[in-house]
């Protein structure tokens, strides 16, 4: 039997409601994991994650995934339309609604621009599709489940600087960054 290994250690934060808590340091730091924990993507062992009060671990996962967005690295699409794809996190939104949310994300562009737009299946994980297309899906269905918890990691990995900007934009427009 391994040894356990504490990975994260004497952590302690308070994010407030409607302002930005960033969450820096060098690469391989833990900031991924911190945010699959708060997420409940993976449990903990000892301490508390508090949301309004509550420790995350007495909420039902149903409850806390429709609280929470989530943008990680590894973007995690299916073989699907880029349309149901988007609409994951909300399958009762429009397509309208989708539409407008890959407007926001700044990913219309390139959907537009594929064969035949919101329509075609994208492969399994998203293989018809580059690292940062996969990014801006996965943003835009961020911005369409418009839950009241957004967690962003490494939200720009895949994105070059000018698009790094537009989800800046996209972002100041939803009011979740201040500059």
């Amino acid at each position: 039997m391994m040894a356990r290994t504490n990975i994260i250690q004497d952590v302690s934060f308070t994010a407030q409601m409607g302002q930005v808590t960033a969450i820096v340091g060098p690469s391989g730091r833990s900031k991924t994991t911190l945010l699959k924990l708060i997420s409940r993507l993976y449990d903990y062992d000892s301490g508390k994650i508090l949301i309004d009060g509550y420790d995350i671990k007495d909420i039902s996962t149903d409850s806390l995934f429709a609280k929470i967005s989530m943008v990680f690295q590894d973007v995690s699409l299916f073989n699907n339309s880029v349309l149901e794809n988007i609409c994951i996190g909300r399958p009762d939104a429009t397509d309208e609604e989708v539409r407008e949310a890959a407007r926001m994300a700044g990913c219309e562009e390139f959907v537009l621009e594929l064969d035949q737009g919101y329509d075609p299946f994208i492969g399994e994980e998203g293989v018809e599709l580059s690292g940062g297309e996969r990014q801006w899906i996965s943003i835009a269905r961020a911005f369409l489940k418009d839950a009241p918890i957004l967690l962003l990691d490494e939200l720009s990995s895949n994105l070059d600087v000018i698009n790094e900007t537009k989800i800046q934009n996209s972002l100041n427009q939803l009011g979740l960054i201040r500059q």
